[in-house]
């Protein structure tokens, strides 16, 4: 308890949450016996044991610290009669205080900017020196949050939590798909290793809450673009095609004006070809030749499950598809254009409208069929791509190519840093895990949850890798994982 209660109140003395709070909240007639520091580091105490976000358990974990531990935070105070230890009221009257000062006057389903600007500071603060600059690729999923209000009755829009709203959440388990749930939607940004970069720890590094009225890709936008300002590079950006399926200018276009990369999974709506430009074939975001075989266009992810050898022909067939894409010829200026050459001109494919490709060996494509009236495109050298041509597909690689596989195979990281937080054996963000409604209290109690919870992974990274660190001085290879899941027959086997 001891190590955990110093590692926790660095982490809430290096965010400046405590100032930041303390400077808001109104000067009472009397000196308040719980501090917004203590208050923090209580409800970080509380998480970091897997405890319900209750006030009664932060109560509870500042009550249980050692004498020494109450009297430094203000625990236990010399009230001039004798030695008071802190209240459930006092902790109540607090909190309230806090909430008061972080909500909006208007609620419309956002965090208020001061208590986004608190929760970024806060899970900043959870990460080690040695690991923020360790990775600039983040992997980004949203989650459901349930409120622990009740849903307005039929045809009436009164209850207690009125900021939240009807979602829907998926669902891994036989039968639906997915159900519906009433609350919030948790957006989060995880560390994921860089291509060809060593692992890192999956540390989650932003969060937001957002009412399910709102879009949760235009809600995180603001808070990731931001990361830039405070010293962080953007890389790359990891996400499903819940979020590649936006609008351009509510995803990516605002990600790559701050410098960041795309890695996505594009939604069946938006593969293959989509317009044309100059006579070129814009198909996954990019420009393909207009004498391109359509179905190499049209290739798809590979199922789950696929075998090696679909892979390595899937593979084959995105890499053919590749020497028909127009390749950039400059980079991108300050406005987002750039010049794209002739795939024949860069000598990549023949074509009898580029003379000088025919001489090219034959292990090259060959145009058979030339356009009879030649687009810009094939009369012209380059042509000029404006940033909105392909903007909401276009990304790092080629879809659905190999490197492209690996690359976004990395957003599970998302995926286990939300399992992590529903696990009943940790902390599980059911239903009743928070019983304060509104987003405000939901929001600072989800951000001191994620920074217990990147505590928890640091220790088990450090764990792994001494238990590596010792393999290999004993000449044997890093330990792997076991695939735990049972198989069907095993499950049915008599006895």
């Amino acid at each position: 308890m001891t190590s955990h209660l110093a590692r926790l109140e660095e982490i809430i003395d290096r965010s400046g949450a405590p100032g930041r709070i303390e400077a808001m909240l109104p000067a009472g007639a009397r000196r308040r016996q719980l501090s917004a520091r203590t208050l923090l580091i209580g409800m970080a105490l509380a998480q970091d044991a897997g405890r319900p976000a209750h006030l009664t358990r932060l109560h509870a974990a500042l009550t249980s610290l050692p004498r020494a531990g109450q009297e430094r935070l203000g625990v236990i105070r010399d009230a001039g009669h004798g030695p008071h230890q802190l209240t459930y009221r006092q902790v109540e009257h607090t909190f309230r205080l806090i909430t008061t000062a972080l909500r909006k006057d208007k609620p419309d389903g956002a965090p208020a900017p001061q208590l986004q600007g608190i929760c970024d500071a806060l899970t900043e603060a959870s990460i080690p020196g040695w690991a923020r600059n360790a990775s600039s690729s983040l992997a980004v999923d949203w989650t459901d949050i349930e409120t622990w209000s009740r849903p307005p009755r039929h045809g009436t829009t009164a209850c207690a939590d009125p900021e939240a709203r009807w979602g829907h959440r998926s669902a891994n388990l036989p039968g639906p798909t997915g159900d519906m749930f009433y609350g919030y939607y948790l957006s989060a940004a995880v560390m994921a290793g860089d291509e060809h970069g060593p692992p890192v720890p999956e540390l989650a590094r932003r969060m937001t809450l957002s009412s399910c009225g709102r879009d949760p890709a235009r809600a995180f936008i603001p808070v990731l673009t931001r990361m830039p300002a405070a010293g962080i590079a953007l890389g790359d950006i990891i996400a499903d095609s819940g979020y590649a399926h936006r609008d351009p200018d509510a995803w990516a276009i605002p990600l790559r004006l701050a410098g960041a990369q795309l890695v996505q999974d594009l939604h069946p709506h938006d593969r293959g070809p989509r317009g044309t430009h100059d006579g070129a074939i814009i198909a996954n975001g990019n420009p393909y030749c207009p004498a391109t075989p359509k179905p190499l266009l049209d290739l798809a992810p590979l199922p789950r499950g696929a075998t090696a050898g679909e892979a390595t022909a899937r593979d084959a067939q995105t890499a053919e598809a590749a020497r028909y894409k127009l390749g950039p010829h400059t980079s991108a200026d300050a406005d987002g254009y750039h010049r794209a050459i002739c795939p024949a001109a860069a000598g990549k494919i023949r074509c009898p409208l580029r003379p000088d490709s025919m001489t090219l060996s034959r292990d090259r494509p060959e145009i058979l069929t030339p356009p009879e009236h030649p687009p810009a495109c094939c009369t012209q050298q380059t042509i000029t791509i404006p940033p909105h041509i392909g903007a909401k597909a276009r990304q790092k690689h080629d879809y659905p190519s190999a490197a492209w596989r690996r690359s976004y195979a990395r957003r599970t990281a998302a995926e286990r840093a939300f399992a992590t937080i529903k696990d009943t054996a940790t902390t599980s963000i059911a239903r009743g895990w928070c019983r304060q409604t509104g987003i405000t209290p939901l929001t600072l109690w989800t951000a001191c949850l994620l920074a217990a919870r990147n505590q928890r992974i640091l220790d088990a990274w450090h764990t792994r890798q001494a238990e590596n660190t010792s393999r290999a001085a004993r000449g044997l290879p890093p330990k792997t994982r076991k695939r735990r899941r049972p198989a069907l027959p095993s499950l049915a086997a008599p006895p």
